[in-house]
């Protein structure tokens, strides 16, 4: 594989990583859509923390993902119940992971990145974020299930 592709690769997932956190961010804080996206691509794309170099992601991406998050924001967090357990409606679940889940189902349902990608994609998003396994296999399984309904065809 090309240095290119890697490079590129890199970045799609890092934009993923961030359009999690700008998710969560906005739901916490209230931040409009465009108040975080700003914050995110003026400060942490490329920031360096404790001497480590945050990596660039892919802006257009990010924000295709996070827009695609917010407007699509009702039918992703249908299908993500459709997915949970009945007794875990989405509002019960985890700030982080109902943005893991609201910005896969944007993915999934917005744009062409084949599902099996997105969910091996958003489960390592997971793993940055809790250390437990479970919620990586919790993930794995809930992503699973909302690919089987956007994308029939594919599995």
């Amino acid at each position: 594989m090309g240095a290119a592709r890697i490079d590129k690769r890199m970045k799609r997932s890092a934009s993923r990583f961030y359009a999690v956190q700008a998710l969560f961010q906005m739901e916490s804080s209230g931040q409009t859509v465009e108040q975080v996206m700003r914050e995110f691509l003026d400060h942490r794309f490329g920031a360096v923390y404790d001497g480590d170099e945050m990596i660039e992601g892919d802006v257009d991406h990010f924000r295709k993902v996070v827009e695609d998050a917010v407007n699509y924001q009702a039918p992703v967090d249908q299908m993500t119940d459709r997915a949970l357990v009945a007794k875990w409606p989405i509002s019960r679940i985890d700030p982080t992971l109902r943005a893991v889940f609201r910005a896969a189902g944007a993915e999934m349902t917005q744009t062409d990145t084949p599902p099996k990608v997105v969910i091996v994609e958003y489960m390592d998003v997971a793993k940055a974020f809790f250390s437990d396994p479970k919620e990586a296999n919790f993930v794995n399984a809930v992503l699973d299930h909302m690919a089987r309904e956007a994308k029939p065809e594919a599995f």
